[in-house]
């Protein structure tokens, strides 16, 4: 494929990728990122990974937020609530106050192949390279089962726990290296832009590369079709 088609995609998928983080004002800094999300559906829902999203709900917790820019490049920080997720996937999305971004379309990832090209769009090192999306291209190296671990013993309930011993489901294996803070970034077919799974750094890798000393040049994925599932079952 030639580099300009690339150029044009991830052109196309960048206005639609957000930073996912939290907001209190006498927090220094007020502003803290926990991940990526990506903008779905009519333009104000926003897909990301459960765990980039805290369980906090007291009173002086910190306000869910997502970061943004605007056509002209300027910041924007918009609130968000949490509208559903899926531990069991890993998967959230949130609803976000304000005018709709521009959405990415979600393919149904039972079409994807081993070999396909495929790139990655978010906000890598946790934010330290910067709040400006950057993007990693690479291929489905493999298409596998796996079986996500409870995100703490609160979540280790016995749906979960059954899952675990007889219901893996399949991930997306990538020939390319997320970090920290990729965490729910949309993974694109790199012709149409279109969403085919979901970054996960911290649950499949940890699970899949435990006995690893230092970290692959791997990156894995949740199919975008369990994001469909969550969709259809949120209010």
């Amino acid at each position: 494929m030639a580099s300009a088609d690339i150029s044009d995609t991830i052109q196309q998928v960048k206005p639609s990728v957000v930073v996912v983080g939290t907001y209190r004002k006498t927090d220094s800094p007020q502003f803290a990122m926990r991940g990526t999300g990506f903008v779905i559906e009519g333009g104000n829902l926003v897909a990301t990974n459960a765990h980039v999203v805290p369980d906090g709900n007291e009173p002086d917790s910190p306000a869910l937020v997502i970061q943004s820019r605007n056509g002209s490049g300027e910041t924007q920080v918009r609130r968000a609530h949490v509208v559903n997720k899926d531990r069991e996937h890993d998967l959230a999305v949130l609803r976000i106050d304000g005018p709709a971004l521009p959405a990415l379309k979600l393919r149904n990832s039972e079409s994807v192949r081993e070999g396909q090209r495929v790139g990655f769009t978010g906000f890598p090192i946790g934010g330290a390279l910067g709040f400006s999306p950057v993007t990693h291209r690479g291929m489905v190296s493999s298409i596998t089962p796996i079986a996500l671990p409870a995100a703490n013993a609160r979540h280790a309930n016995e749906r979960l726990v059954r899952q675990l011993k007889g219901k893996p489901f399949n991930i997306f294996q990538l020939d390319a290296t997320a970090y920290p803070g990729n965490s729910g970034s949309p993974v694109f077919d790199v012709s149409s832009g279109e969403v085919i799974g979901i970054i996960n750094m911290v649950f499949i890798k940890g699970s899949r590369e435990a006995a690893l000393s230092q970290p692959s040049g791997i990156a894995y994925a949740i199919p975008a079709n369990y994001l469909k599932e969550l969709l259809v079952k949120s209010p």
